[in-house]
């Protein structure tokens, strides 16, 4: 193991006992699923029973909420303080 690799794990080890330091290189599935959850969301454009919708969706892909407007979808993104975004 060369001294990089040590310094790697070393930091690792002291990430890992101080949970406010994350290092994005280690992050399991499951946290990089997570990581934004809280802070992003993001609006597409679905059909349901023929009528164009937005969706409203957790960075994770869970589904939050549905509206008819693409503006009221942004509104009720920003009022729960997070940070919309528009896909495809």
């Amino acid at each position: 193991m060369n001294d990089r690799a040590i310094n790697d794990k070393t930091k690792l080890i002291a990430a890992q006992k101080d949970e406010s330091v994350v290092d994005v290189r280690y992050l399991t599935e499951s946290q990089l699923k997570s990581l934004g959850v809280s802070q992003m969301a993001y609006v597409k454009t679905i059909q349901i029973n023929g009528d164009v919708v937005f969706a409203i969706h957790a960075a994770d892909g869970t589904p939050m909420a549905v509206t008819d407007n693409v503006k009221t979808a942004f509104a009720a993104v920003v009022q729960q303080e997070m940070m919309p975004s528009l896909v495809n």
